[in-house]
């Protein structure tokens, strides 16, 4: 890896917060709506002359907008890193990328922790239940305010794999080009389960206060933290952890208690603890809530193909991990079968790995290398210099 890749493209960078009139608000699948709406997004790099190099880039459920930019909130580098950068596969110098807060979400789009206008404190649980499809419209009103009508290519990984689906489901005439890393067309009951988990943890903590722990002045940490503990593990594989961890003691000898013993316990320990530092509880509930209600077959009558019928003249690139028990392999051969019932164009690559599904974000060479060819071959036929 190159070591542009460690660097935060800060001074490259820009975006802000999108502030739409009350006239204009997000329409949402409850029938409830946004307004006033404010989505919150980073930018990189140029918009050329035709307005043709437009990249949006999806984060995943605890992502934000800073995929390339130093997070102000914990000082790290940003989420994607090894992909965004001089030289990388999403090179500024090349596209002109775009990556926003996704609405529900705790880093200054409108979500639970936002204003409610009508009673002028935090929307806590009256906040509307929100959905991928949601997020995906959200976005569209995004690149349009910036003046973009066709994105050159949607990309993302876990939820931000089935927000670029939901692209090509609803707005398949504004994308030339999609990218699908680690995702599946439906959240399955294993995945609702573990989330129904880690919902429970946060509301069984005192502090929660039926989700109006801001007017406490209090913060469910404990359950946040637990809720991520048990998220953290389904990102792994087992090989990872073991050779992570195995059995490792953090000290010599057990400590015949409750402390952290074993390596693993004080790895998903501070997994926990540092999360509550950057992310809101409520929003929490509501992103799980909306990847549990993902189902792209349901939303076209029970058959997937069906949601990619308008979608033959976009370019589809999907990539599954083979540890990824996650969202497997087998899944991401459902979207790619379905493309091809619905005679849409699709690459599809399984990546060898024992990352599991945190493969995304880590150092590995093979997703960069699928990328870089998808995205060069692709920009060639759309005649990006």
């Amino acid at each position: 890896m190159s070591e542009t890749a460690t660097v935060p493209l800060d001074a490259a960078s820009g975006g802000g917060t999108w502030r739409f009139p009350i006239d204009q608000p997000l329409r949402l699948d409850s029938g409830a709506q946004i307004a006033p709406l404010e989505i919150a997004y980073k930018t990189y790099g140029q918009l050329n002359a035709d307005k043709s190099n437009a990249v949006l880039v999806c984060h995943a459920l605890t992502g934000d907008q800073y995929l390339a930019s130093t997070h102000p909130v914990t000082g790290k580098p940003g989420w994607w890193t090894r992909v965004v950068g001089p030289g990388l596969p999403l090179d500024p110098a090349r596209y002109f990328i775009i990556c926003s807060n996704v609405i529900g979400g705790c880093m200054g789009s409108t979500g639970p922790a936002s204003i409610n206008p009508e009673t002028g404190a935090p929307y806590a649980l009256a906040f509307p239940v929100i959905t991928i499809a949601d997020m995906a419209r959200a976005q569209k009103m995004l690149v349009e305010a910036l003046g973009i009508d066709t994105l050159f290519a949607v990309v993302g990984g876990s939820m931000g794999g089935m927000q670029v689906l939901q692209w090509a489901a609803d707005y398949p005439e504004k994308l030339f080009s999609a990218i699908c890393i680690a995702a599946a067309p439906r959240h399955s009951a294993q995945n609702i389960a573990f989330h129904e988990v880690g919902r429970a943890a946060i509301m069984a903590d005192p502090d929660w206060r039926a989700g109006a722990y801001e007017l406490a002045g209090v913060r469910p940490d404990k359950g946040l933290a637990v809720a991520r503990m048990a998220a953290h593990i389904t990102y792994l594989s087992e090989s990872a952890l073991q050779r992570k961890f195995g059995r490792e003691l953090q000290r010599d000898g057990l400590s015949w208690g409750f402390d952290a013993d074993f390596q693993v316990e004080s790895y998903l320990r501070h997994q926990g603890s540092s999360f509550v530092d950057r992310f809101d509880a409520n929003s929490y509930l509501y992103i799980t809530r909306a990847l549990d209600y993902f189902d792209l077959a349901a939303q076209h009558g029970g058959v997937l193909a069906q949601a990619f019928r308008k979608a033959r003249d976009v370019r589809f690139c999907v990539l599954s991990f083979s540890s990824d028990w996650l969202y497997s392999t087998s899944e991401s051969r459902d979207i790619v079968r379905a493309l091809n019932a619905a005679g849409c164009r699709a690459s599809f690559a399984e990546i060898t790995t024992d990352k599991g599904h945190d493969a995304i974000f880590l150092d590995e060479p093979a997703l960069d290398s699928a990328l870089r060819g998808f995205l060069a071959a692709a920009a060639e036929k759309r005649g990006i210099a």
